[in-house]
């Protein structure tokens, strides 16, 4: 049986360098699981991998797709098992790291099946969106469905909306559709969640989105102005800046509010992965010692 060895955490937990000393040990390479990495258009603002580390274990799903392509957890899950079960040809194990809680689920268990509602509760949502913002829609899906609510990125205008159509659609949380059943695969897994003190995470948070400014994410996002309106912009790092463009922040404050939202992302993650069936959460070195390695 092949093993499929699952690194998953909070953002700047130090998932990447351990997921590449895994992959040398194992002599394998890594597929990426990340929903914003994926995008070659996304560069400093996603916290890619270097290109000294790219450089020392093969990566799949990094700059793969354009921000012009929709891609979901769902093409994640079909793209992603039939690339897994390409390598399993070539390696007896292989290293999934992310951070993207939902492409976790969806590669390791499968998604559930949704209902299909009529299309104007969508046209009717975006029109919204546009109007009023995300906030507001965020707020109403708070009220309707809060274990959704707390389970996802909620910085996502395409999922906050996509629970919102079913909610007016259907007239119940789309959590309540959820069946949780476990699609089997032909693979061993064990996932594991880098477990790091808080204090620690967000002080690494804050030096890292320091970093990216100093790297230029000003400019990187400036250059993607003409194409702001697409979802996969909606994100941490870019749609501050967005704001900042426009007037609404200053410098500074832009650069305290990607910290704090980053901060906020890390906890929605951490809750995410606390409800991730059958995830050990460990440090790097106990992964380390759970696996054999020195």
């Amino acid at each position: 049986m092949k093993n499929l060895i699952v690194i998953a955490g909070p953002t700047a937990s130090g998932k990447t360098a351990l997921a590449i000393k895994l992959a040398k040990h194992y002599a394998t390479e890594i597929v990426s699981c990340d929903s914003r990495q994926v995008f070659k258009e996304l560069e400093i603002g996603t916290a890619k991998p270097s290109e000294q580390e790219l450089a020392e274990a093969k990566h799949h799903f990094i700059n793969s797709h354009s921000v012009h392509e929709n891609f979901s957890a769902g093409d994640f899950e079909k793209q992603g098992l039939l690339l897994i079960n390409t390598l399993f040809q070539q390696f007896d194990t292989l290293i999934m790291v992310g951070g993207s809680g939902l492409y976790v689920r969806a590669l390791c268990h499968g998604l559930d099946d949704f209902p299909t509602v009529d299309k104007s509760f969508r046209e009717q949502l975006n029109q919204e969106y546009a109007l009023y913002g995300l906030e507001v829609l965020q707020e109403e899906l708070r009220i309707k469905d809060l274990e959704y609510y707390n389970s996802i990125d909620i910085s996502n205008s395409q999922r906050v909306i996509r629970a919102l159509e079913l909610c007016r659609a259907i007239g119940k949380p789309i959590s309540s559709f959820r069946t949780n059943q476990d699609n089997k695969r032909n693979f061993n897994i064990l996932k594991f969640g880098v477990d790091i003190p808080r204090d620690v995470l967000y002080d690494r948070i804050n030096k890292r989105v320091d970093a990216m400014i100093e790297n230029g994410l000003e400019q990187e996002v400036r250059e993607l102005l003409p194409i702001k309106h697409l979802n996969s912009l909606q994100t941490v790092g870019y749609k501050e800046f967005f704001d900042y463009f426009d007037g609404e922040l200053t410098l500074s404050q832009t650069i305290e509010q990607i910290k704090k939202n980053t901060r906020n992302y890390a906890k929605r993650q951490i809750t995410w992965f606390n409800k991730e069936p059958n995830l050990f959460w460990k440090t790097p070195n106990d992964i380390c010692k759970d696996l054999g390695i020195d």
